[in-house]
């Protein structure tokens, strides 16, 4: 095989988007692109690798051929590299059977948009994905107590004052910070925190488990590196009344970005970021 057709193309998309079809969460692209030699054969010219990129042939053809689909609002892609598909690209999928058709109808809205240099679009996407798995794997490899100063340092970023942190002995309670809006200590004005640094994503049993932990008047935030079960982030987020706010490790980071120029000096150096500019694309 010389070469890789529309066909085939189609045909490696199509799995992408069976495999997101169970994932209301989406999966990161590169567990994605891992998988796919599990679900379709490949040629030895397909694995190949090569250059620039120095990625398999059939990672790099997959992530041009996607960008397509994310033009027609088939598929997301988050700047950390998780692919999530859509209720327009399930429509597609339903609406056409074969690969070639459903490729053929994404490259027709990709060609209406004008963008230029896919190639560039690519690369910028998965240097993206590289990055977050860097700082992923930093923040995941800290001790929970050095990630609970992360979390007060952000806090204290965004203008809260911090009031209260379980002593280090206190290893696993409900609360690990306190803090408070408003300067004089106001009980109405505080947030209660609880970090949960571990691989075990909160479910609605620990969310009132923590509820009851704090004042009704009071707020609460917690704070998970693995995450929320999926219909318990719908349903808080979803409620305007909810006074609980749930926070992914993802979340973190984007807060963390958000108030970096706000963040003091330690704290930049216990979570050292470099900004990078690279090019992304260009119109022709």
């Amino acid at each position: 095989m010389s070469k890789i057709t529309t066909q085939r193309v189609g045909e490696l998309i199509r799995a992408v988007l069976e495999l997101l079809w169970s994932k209301p969460g989406g999966l990161p692209a590169s567990e994605i692109i891992a998988f796919i030699p599990q679900l379709t054969h490949l040629t030895d010219y397909e694995r190949e690798y090569v250059p620039p990129s120095n990625m398999p042939r059939y990672e790099r053809y997959l992530r041009l051929a996607t960008i397509p689909l994310v033009k027609a609002g088939w598929l997301v892609k988050s700047n950390k590299g998780r692919w999530h598909i859509t209720e327009e690209g399930r429509n597609a999928c339903l609406t056409y059977k074969s690969a070639q058709e459903f490729y053929d109808a994404a490259i027709r809205q990709f060609e209406d948009t004008k963008v230029a240099n896919p190639g560039i679009i690519a690369e910028a996407e998965r240097a993206e994905e590289k990055a977050w798995e860097q700082i992923e794997a930093f923040l995941l490899g800290l001790k929970r107590r050095e990630f609970i100063s992360l979390v007060a340092d952000l806090f204290t970023s965004m203008g809260f004052q911090l009031i209260w942190t379980a002593p280090p002995d206190k290893d696993r309670g409900q609360i690990d910070l306190i803090v408070n809006k408003d300067p004089l200590g106001s009980k109405e004005t505080r947030i209660f925190v609880q970090v949960r640094h571990d691989e075990r994503s909160i479910t609605e049993k620990d969310l009132k488990s923590f509820v009851t932990a704090i004042t009704p008047s009071s707020h609460g935030v917690i704070v998970s590196t693995a995450g929320f079960a999926n219909e318990l982030n719908e349903t808080v987020n979803a409620n305007p009344q909810s006074k609980i706010t749930l926070l992914s490790l993802e979340s973190f980071f984007d807060l963390w970005v958000r108030n970096i120029s706000e963040l003091d000096s330690e704290a930049l150096l216990r979570f050292p970021l470099k900004l990078v500019y690279f090019l992304a694309g260009y119109p022709r």
